[in-house]
């Protein structure tokens, strides 16, 4: 289970927006996504946009939480949390914050960039190291990107079959090239009813998580938010669905498809 919430948002972030004129979100954003791990379940996660100032420029703070509830809790205790704050004009993350509580794991560290020396500082808390990294302008975190690639992909430009790539930084295995492959339109069914998506297909290292490198695929809905509505992925052990299961604070009108 240690990797999954950090597949959610993964996959979550490589979502595309419509117009990049005006931004697929704003400040009060929540975004809430019910994850099935076989026959439980399993656990939720959420995304929530504020407002908030960091060394005095306005920035949007985004916090990501994953849970275990239930009886997979008993068997499994998650308590995850990431926070990501970066730029409201260019999406360039300024600060990131990740700490992991799963079972006997944890994990405490923060990433801090700093683009006049193009470099990055990860702050490993457990671990009592500190790492930098060289870094270009177009890098992102875990969470970041997310928001940077809904407001900077027009829709209208996919091409099935072509890819989408970003630069991450996340933890010390340093930067990590991720792609996203077009798939094309499907409808799917929703606890909202019918929602056109957008399809894609996050490549991913195969072995100790991952079935195959094609494992995943990602649904987003085909609107101005641009936001995840399904996720599956086949594991090396089991399999994962995860579902948009609320909503709140969208800047633009959520699709549903009216039979």
């Amino acid at each position: 289970m240690r990797k999954i919430y950090t597949l959610i948002l993964i996959v979550a972030a490589f979502t595309v927006n419509a117009q990049k004129s005006e931004s697929a979100f704003k400040d009060g954003e929540w975004l809430k996504f019910r994850l099935h791990y076989g026959i439980f379940n399993a656990s939720y996660a959420t995304l929530q946009v504020k407002n908030d100032k960091i060394n005095n420029i306005p920035v949007y703070h985004v916090i990501g939480k994953g849970r275990t509830t239930g009886l997979a809790r008993i068997f499994f205790k998650v308590d995850d949390l990431y926070e990501s704050y970066f730029d409201k004009k260019n999406g360039r993350p300024y600060k990131f914050v990740r700490k992991v509580r799963e079972g006997s794991y944890t994990l405490d560290l923060d990433i801090d960039f700093d683009y006049t020396n193009k470099k990055a500082i990860l702050n490993d808390k457990k671990k009592d190291k500190k790492l930098d990294f060289k870094i270009k302008d177009n890098i992102q975190d875990l969470i970041s990107a997310f928001y940077y690639l809904r407001n900077n992909f027009k829709a209208k430009d996919l091409v099935e079959g072509e890819y989408i790539e970003l630069d991450l930084l996340y933890d010390d295995d340093g930067i990590f090239r991720f792609k996203l492959k077009y798939l094309g339109k499907e409808v799917l069914k929703t606890k909202y009813g019918k929602i056109e998506c957008l399809k894609f297909r996050p490549y991913v290292e195969s072995g100790r998580v991952f079935k195959e490198r094609e494992s995943l695929s990602l649904w987003v809905s085909n609107d101005d938010n641009k936001i995840p509505v399904r996720i599956k992925a086949d594991l090396a052990i089991g399999s994962l669905k995860a579902d948009l299961d609320g909503y709140a604070g969208l800047k633009h009108q959520f699709k549903i498809i009216m039979d």
